[in-house]
């Protein structure tokens, strides 16, 4: 034996049985089961509302984007995927339907 090393001893044969793989199945269930419950339901369903929420925009609708304008939707192309908004009388832009994070009530651009 050497002072810094200390002698390694064999486990005697048959002393414990080792775990089964059933109790990892289990582990890997609930490991999905919390996966599933915490972070891929939530985030579905977040994608869901946002994706009924850019096909439901109208032209008139009062809209806040993601960058933090908000304005009216003036004109809707269906085919391109892009809403024009006007921001105020003079200032008109265009953004992409999916830059829309929520429709706000009328009458909101002028109590802003």
């Amino acid at each position: 034996m050497s002072l810094f090393i200390s002698t390694a001893h064999a486990q005697a044969a048959g002393g414990s049985a080792q775990g089964g793989g059933f109790e990892m199945l289990i582990m890997l269930a609930v490991f999905g089961l919390i996966f599933y419950f915490l972070l891929y339901r939530p985030q579905a369903k977040r994608v869901k509302e946002h994706k009924n929420l850019v096909s439901s925009l109208s032209k008139g609708d009062e809209v806040l984007t993601q960058g933090g304008l908000v304005g009216k939707i003036t004109k809707v192309t269906e085919d391109k995927d892009f809403i024009e908004i006007a921001l105020n009388e003079s200032n008109e832009i265009i953004i992409q339907k999916s830059a829309v994070t929520a429709v706000l009530p009328k009458g909101t651009m002028k109590a802003v």
